[in-house]
């Protein structure tokens, strides 16, 4: 299945340069989570992810991805 991801912010540090202002498209076995997504495929330590988004709406880390989704990684924001 295809999924395209976002990252925002202080983790595009973890794409490589050429990536870390697209979308990146994969394709994941079925069954991926968004945690698995973060971790194995993004390579991003899942503790500097505090919201995640999949087709504009908010996901836990354990929700299974599907065919087509879009998913959106934002770290922690502070502002004043």
């Amino acid at each position: 299945m295809k999924v395209t991801a976002r990252v925002y912010a202080t983790l595009k540090r973890y794409l490589p340069e050429e990536q870390a202002n697209n979308d990146v498209e994969f394709e994941l076995p079925a069954g991926t989570t968004v945690r698995e997504l973060i971790e194995n495929f993004l390579k991003i330590p899942p503790e500097a992810v505090k919201v995640v988004f999949v087709n504009g709406k908010h996901a836990d880390m354990d929700q299974v991805l599907n065919d087509g989704d879009r998913v959106g990684v934002f770290p922690p924001v502070a502002g004043g």
